[in-house]
């Protein structure tokens, strides 16, 4: 943890601009009651179209959908790994059955989602970066500039590649830390990427384009990406986690928080009319609890996801058997217990930049509260 607040205070001390996310303003509006209960009535009167009190399936979607983008979901029907997880947050508001929510139950069910999202920020803050150029241009400037950049010509290996396809090669693989948005994102490249190269470098068809003149003619065009992002700034959401099985540990050495857990968990859960349940239903489980253990969504870290697939065959978790409550909790219990295990031995740090395309306070649009005119 200390390591990951030292990257933050460099990230929030260097030229870019930068906010850190770290639940503290969800915090506050859910911990003030009347703040937030106004905030419910705005939101609850917003959702309810036909105004008969209560908020159908389908007025909840949109609720739903936003909760997701506040969560970094891609869009519903883009992948079915978090379609589930916007399956389950209908089920919590609906309970998974109801076909109507009073005011009641959407306040108190969005205040634990909210809640959960919080505690999530706060043990894995999210720093909103402003990337305007300036700490681009300081590295052009830097003394690293130069060994770095020919290490990069020897690491692209483009025989019969282009001055502009060494460029754009390039760009890809420069990062936050040196000032550049992800080229990765297909609007960077499109918008920041391929213009700058194709006006800075032109019709150059120089073959084979040698490591002094890509040194000198890349140093131009870096210098011409910076112009373009103080032009166009491109804000980034930087995120940094280390998964270490200590957030599995605390939750297995509470007992209560665990029988807690547990019990919350198997509500998501399908029974057949004897009150079993499929083995297959295991990952669903997993994924609902994964916030009290420290663990991300399932589809979100590929090394995790392969930690859970081994852990599963190891234990027969796939095996589509029907079991009763005590069995299905044991078996969640030891698949937790491996996966504790297996990440003390071989940690999973992970680093993500994402290109935040809308403004902050528009990209949700539920956690805004009204404005004091509107309350």
């Amino acid at each position: 943890m200390e390591e990951k607040n030292e990257v933050m205070m460099k990230m929030k001390s260097s030229g870019s601009e930068s906010q850190v996310m770290d639940g503290s303003d969800i915090m506050k509006l859910v911990g003030n009651e009347e703040v937030f209960s106004n905030f419910v009535d705005h939101k609850f009167q917003e959702l309810d179209i036909d105004q008969d009190g209560k908020l159908s399936v389908k007025e909840l979607q949109p609720a739903v959908a936003d909760i997701g983008v506040a969560l970094g979901l891609p869009a519903q029907g883009s992948s079915p790994e978090s379609d589930h997880i916007y399956s389950e947050v209908l089920q919590e508001f609906t309970h998974g059955k109801q076909e109507k929510v009073s005011k009641t139950e959407f306040k108190e069910v969005l205040s634990d989602i909210l809640l959960g999202m919080a505690a999530g920020l706060q043990r894995d803050p999210i720093v909103l970066l402003r990337m305007d150029g300036e700490d681009l241009l300081e590295f052009v400037k830097s003394p690293a500039f130069e060994p770095e950049t020919l290490s990069l010509y020897f690491e692209l290996e483009l025989p019969d590649g282009s001055l502009k396809d060494y460029s754009i090669k390039a760009f890809e693989k420069l990062t936050v830390d040196q000032g550049m948005p992800p080229a990765s994102d297909s609007w960077v490249m499109s918008n920041v990427v391929e213009p700058v190269v194709e006006s800075c470098i032109g019709a150059s068809n120089e073959q084979p384009v040698t490591q002094e003149t890509f040194f000198a003619e890349f140093k131009k065009v870096a210098v011409c990406a910076a112009q373009r992002l103080k032009e166009q700034p491109v804000i980034v959401a930087h995120s940094e986690n280390t998964f270490d099985g200590s957030g599995i540990k605390r939750l297995l050495s509470n007992k209560f928080e665990l029988d807690k857990t547990l019990d919350s968990s198997l509500k998501t859960v399908p029974r057949d009319r004897h009150g079993k349940m499929s083995k297959e239903y295991l990952r669903v489980a997993l994924d609902v609890l994964a916030p009290s253990a420290g663990l991300p969504p399932i589809g979100a870290v590929d090394q995790m996801d392969k930690v859970i697939k081994e852990v599963c065959k190891m234990l027969d978790a796939d095996d589509g058997k029907m079991v009763k409550d005590e069995e299905f909790k044991k078996l969640l219990t030891e698949i937790l217990g491996s996966m504790m295990l297996q990440l003390e031995g071989n940690p999973i740090s992970v680093s993500t930049n994402s290109v935040v395309h809308e403004p902050l306070a528009s990209s949700s649009t539920l956690l805004q509260p009204p404005s004091n005119s509107e309350m």
